[in-house]
């Protein structure tokens, strides 16, 4: 199985030479697995170079866009992704079941006249809903466990089996346990078993044993206190949970907007002398536009 990432960046995009190594473009990532299948998490600004790449090969497209929810850093790419435009070319896309909106409404309500050219309904490729909710299902070789995470908004995420591995993708979560987040992961609970939150006892399973993990690591433990209640995550809560849950790499994403590539870089060495401290063997590093992983 093939991952590759198209968007890292979180809440909005932020281009610039300071952030050419781990890039600019909001949440996007493609994974194809060994038989073929296209899965692709996210239609951040990620996806409108992803959409060009496809389109660039020779026949029609057919894929899943699994997105975790509809806040705009995680659909805004979507009017841009060229494929949807082709006749020929097929597309499901899947979200949280919204409790008041249907996906295929939330997505058109982006692209009305006040605020693109083009409607959704111009779209000439069969594309075709579905509203999710924790549950599992199959998508050609992979198999998919979607569970809810503690976001602003309804929010999934999602565990996919493939290939005799386990890629989850999980990304805007904050932790549940009040002293996790009053502490903003520099330390833990003294109690055992940890963590104590069943919330967040049902996140550490459903990532448990993940080939790779990719999941928010928004802030640092020194700026989360000041965030709580936005839905996200510090990098050592990132670190803390993969550990918890025995994963084998981390891919520390939705980078903040306003870090650069070096503050990138500190973060990873942060993560990483956590990882030590606990005497895992842990692999972390960040997401990086770019990047590509065979898992």
């Amino acid at each position: 199985m093939q991952v590759r990432f198209w968007g890292t960046r979180g809440s909005i995009a932020s281009p610039g030479k300071a952030t050419v190594r781990y890039g600019g473009n909001t949440s996007c990532v493609e994974v194809r697995t060994t038989g073929g299948e296209l899965v692709i998490f996210d239609s951040g600004t990620g996806i409108r170079e992803l959409g060009q790449a496809l389109s660039d090969g020779n026949g029609a497209v057919r894929g899943h866009i699994f997105l975790s929810h509809t806040h705009w850093d995680h659909i805004q790419g979507f009017p841009f992704f060229w494929p949807a435009f082709v006749e020929g070319n097929d597309l499901t896309i899947y979200a949280g079941r919204d409790l008041d909106r249907e996906l295929e409404s939330v997505l058109a309500g982006q692209m009305e006249y006040a605020y693109f050219p083009v409607r959704l309904e111009d779209m000439h490729a069969a594309v075709r809903f579905r509203n999710l909710g924790e549950e599992q299902l199959t998508v050609g070789d992979a198999r998919i466990d979607v569970q809810y995470m503690n976001h602003t908004g309804l929010t999934l995420g999602y565990r996919l089996h493939a290939d005799d591995r386990i890629v989850v993708y999980a990304t805007d979560n904050e932790p549940h346990d009040k002293l996790l987040r009053d502490l903003g992961g520099r330390g833990r609970p003294p109690a055992s078993p940890w963590p104590v939150h069943h919330g967040d006892r049902r996140f550490v399973e459903f990532v448990r044993d993940a080939d790779l993990l990719i999941t928010d690591a928004q802030y640092t433990a020194e700026e989360f206190p000041q965030k709580v209640g936005w839905g996200h995550s510090s990098v050592e809560h990132a670190v803390d949970f993969a550990v918890a849950a025995g994963v084998k790499q981390l891919a520390l994403y939705h980078h903040d907007p306003t870090r650069n590539d070096r503050a990138v870089d500190a973060l990873v060495r942060r993560a990483r002398r956590r990882v030590a401290r606990q005497g895992s063997s842990l692999v972390v590093f960040a997401a990086a536009e770019g990047l590509t992983l065979t898992i």
